[in-house]
């Protein structure tokens, strides 16, 4: 992995023509000059090229699961953004030469998001692609029902901005993204050393009466496990997202409850707070112990993605658990 300060790794250079070239998701992806077309779909891909300094770069954005955080607002007013995936016909059209994914859905064969197809027929047509690492498929054009475990990691942001700084040609700006989001998250690590843990549940309520939660494999437990906190369904691996019932959620009892609102290009928190009333109100958990405590709390699906967010969203957290230690 390379730093600021140190020589790139064997593979950084190709021995033809002196292109960058990083390993993502068991995919070659080289580039020669810097891609100057980015199209990025999903809200961590997006956060992420902003972060980067890249804005300038994106010919195009797509699919926002909340309002970008406030510190990319004016940058993304500035870009061209589809409230949907665009089909392979419309990506094609915006011209990119590179498409930045927050999740392996947009390239999957078979998965419920619109797909532009595989990274492989993009790279066939001259176009690099990347997925955030966290969520890689184990095999090109799978969803996000094959990650392996052992990626979804906050490690894995570090060393996709790093990666990405390199092909971009913006290695300083990546390192200060590092930095800070490394000091961040270690300040609340330190704040809630030694705390008691509470479990804690993030929970959408289905129409067919049973709940979505976040699994032992979602970037959202290594949030929670940061924030001083245990993901109630961390032994769950099979998937990401798991619709279980209301015995299941009462069985488990957690003590804190997060939503998992989604989505939209304005929404914010406050726009969770019908799913918190739903949760507290829903006779079927009432006997739950976040809903007797009333620490059922406003989040954002987008607040567990896994990006550049994930320092806001690991001090969010840990001022829910931890209000005494973190403000």
């Amino acid at each position: 992995m390379a730093t600021a300060c140190a020589p790139p790794p064997p593979d950084a250079v190709s021995a033809a023509g002196g292109a960058t070239s990083r390993t993502n998701c068991g995919i070659d992806v080289a580039t020669g000059d810097p891609p100057q077309r980015i199209y990025a779909a999903y809200q961590p891909a997006i956060e992420l090229a902003h972060a980067l300094g890249v804005s300038d770069r994106l010919a195009g954005t797509a699919f926002l699961d909340a309002k970008v955080l406030p510190e990319y607002a004016d940058r993304q007013a500035d870009v061209d953004y589809l409230p949907s995936l665009p089909s392979r016909e419309a990506l094609l059209q915006a011209n990119p030469d590179f498409v930045l994914s927050g999740f392996n859905g947009f390239f999957a064969e078979q998965g419920a998001d619109s797909s532009v197809g595989t990274r492989a027929s993009l790279r066939e047509v001259g176009v690099q692609s990347w997925i955030l690492s966290p969520l890689c498929p184990s095999e090109d054009g799978l969803t996000d029902q094959s990650i392996d475990p052992a990626t979804v990691k906050v490690e894995n942001i570090y060393r996709d901005l790093r990666d990405l700084g390199a092909l971009f040609g913006v290695e300083d700006n990546a390192e200060a993204v590092i930095s800070d989001m490394r000091e961040r998250i270690a300040t609340v690590e330190k704040q809630v050393a030694g705390v008691d843990r509470p479990s804690v549940a993030i929970v959408s309520p289905n129409e067919d009466g049973t709940y979505g939660v976040a699994s032992g494999i979602d970037f959202g437990s290594h949030i929670i496990e940061r924030a001083g906190g245990t993901n109630a369904f961390a032994d769950l691996s099979k998937k990401r997202n798991i619709d279980v019932g209301a015995e299941e959620l009462v069985k488990r009892d957690p003590d804190v409850i997060l939503t998992d609102a989604c989505c939209d290009a304005s929404m914010t928190e406050q726009d969770a707070r019908p799913e918190v009333d739903a949760i507290l109100h829903d006779p079927a958990l009432s006997g739950l112990t976040a809903v007797e405590n009333k620490a059922v709390h406003p989040f954002l699906f987008a607040d567990r993605s896994a990006g550049v967010r994930a320092a806001h969203s690991v001090e969010l957290v840990a001022s829910v658990l931890h209000p005494d230690r973190v403000g």
